[in-house]
């Protein structure tokens, strides 16, 4: 059964002890997304006991309803499974951010590739937990985000410091980078900034695929990145604009 919003807000009024209690102050809203329903019915019953939190609503990844929810419901925290999305987390964690972006994000997931925690701290989620951690942990960790601080596995920690410390040497070195590029090779990566893939490119820019796979060859190894999603995010950083779009 598939809930929306409306739906999601009215089912999980009962969860808000304070609201049940008539106690004034304001908890934590959160929301928590899984592709399990199941999952969040559990874990919003766990919560339900604590007074500083309410579980404002619940939804599966799968919501096609998913980023106008988060709108609707205008969480503290949102809590998501990623394993669903496979290689568009950073994206799919990037547009639930840009829906709203006071809210701090919890990944809580059954996921163990560090890659793909490395991509969402690079999105800029506050905590990655594992499922297979008890709830204690987890509620540990969610209230430890409330107070501002972050979380991510200590095996897991090593890499993605190292990571977000390769993108920092990147980025600053970027605008050279740039400057290697030619026109050409700066029209692919702008395509590329926009979303677009190589046969879109090609037609784009009246070239052909070959033509396309080779500029992104030469604008990998001029830039130092191994990906079209690092790619885009070094060029963004050095500021690189198509003509009249806005910084």
């Amino acid at each position: 059964m598939q809930m929306h919003e409306t739906d999601l807000m009215r089912a999980d009024e009962d969860f808000n002890p304070l609201a049940r209690h008539g106690f004034p102050m304001s908890p934590t809203r959160l929301m928590l997304v899984d592709d399990h329903l199941m999952i969040t019915e559990a874990l919003a019953s766990r919560l339900s006991t604590s007074m500083d939190l309410w579980v404002a609503g619940r939804c599966t990844t799968a919501d096609p309803n998913l980023i106008d929810i988060v709108r609707g419901l205008r969480p503290d925290v949102i809590v998501t499974e990623v394993a669903p999305f496979g290689h568009e987390i950073a994206d799919t964690l990037g547009k639930l951010m840009a829906a709203r972006p006071e809210a701090r994000v919890i990944v809580l997931t059954s996921d163990h590739d560090v890659t793909h925690a490395v991509e969402a701290a690079r999105a800029g989620v506050a905590a990655w937990v594992a499922k297979e951690q008890g709830a204690a942990e987890f509620e540990a960790a969610l209230r430890g985000v409330v107070r501002g601080e972050s979380w991510f596995p200590p095996h897991m920690l090593g890499e993605i410091l190292r990571e977000l410390r390769a993108d920092t040497r990147r980025a600053s070195q970027a605008d050279d980078s740039l400057g290697m590029l030619s026109k050409r090779e700066r029209e692919v990566l702008l395509a590329m900034m926009d979303g677009k893939r190589g046969g879109q490119i090609a037609t784009e820019l009246t070239i052909s695929a070959d033509a396309v796979r080779t500029h992104i060859r030469n604008i990998f190894a001029k830039l130092d990145v191994h990906s079209r999603l690092e790619a885009v995010r070094v060029a963004r950083a050095a500021g690189l604009r198509a003509p009249g779009q806005a910084a």
